[in-house]
């Protein structure tokens, strides 16, 4: 059963709680596109705070052009620092949504990255999902995430359905997933 109860999220029964099987719940509060969005910008801009800084410090300029990367090859950039920087911000995402259930972002914007049964999504699967970004944002700035987030019942982009993961709405009161 679905029904829309705003833009940013549907509730959607969990069909684990159809099989008589209830781990948090028998409704789900699905994350939407502005929800999600909202989230990964407040994350860029947490990450931002550190880099720039950093890119001041190292390379002596607040935003690096082309001109600035130590190695640059036609249009691949393979500069230490920003290599440095694609890592940190990869493990930003796995360890934190793999561990804690959630980045800065998600946790500003009460969401959570779950298993399929509402459980702990865990590093594997927070790996699988974020290594899938790339899919999600072909074939320009994470077009096909949003896409399928928008028309898949339980909201989940290409990394999700791969990894067994939902990202849901967290109750922050109760520590729980909001149950309608």
């Amino acid at each position: 059963m679905v029904s829309v109860t705003g833009d940013a999220f549907w509730h959607v029964e969990s069909p684990r709680a159809l099989q008589g099987v209830t781990s948090i719940g028998t409704d789900r509060t699905y994350a939407g596109v502005w929800s999600r969005f909202t989230a990964l910008v407040a994350d860029i801009v947490l990450m931002s705070c550190v880099f720039f800084p950093v890119t001041r410090i190292v390379k002596g300029a607040w935003v690096m052009s082309t001109s600035d990367h130590e190695w640059v090859r036609g249009r691949f950039v393979s500069d230490p620092l920003c290599l440095s920087f694609l890592a940190v911000m990869f493990l930003y995402f796995v360890l934190l949504e793999g561990l804690g259930g959630a980045t800065v972002g998600k946790r500003l914007m009460h969401l959570r990255v779950v298993d399929v049964n509402g459980g702990r999504a865990g590093l594997i699967r927070s790996l699988i999902r974020n290594v899938l970004r790339v899919i999600d944002g072909l074939p320009t700035m994470g077009l096909v995430g949003a896409i399928l987030i928008v028309v898949t019942p339980d909201r989940t982009r290409v990394g999700d359905l791969v990894a067994g993961t939902r990202v849901v709405r967290h109750s922050v009161a109760t520590g729980r997933q909001e149950v309608p």
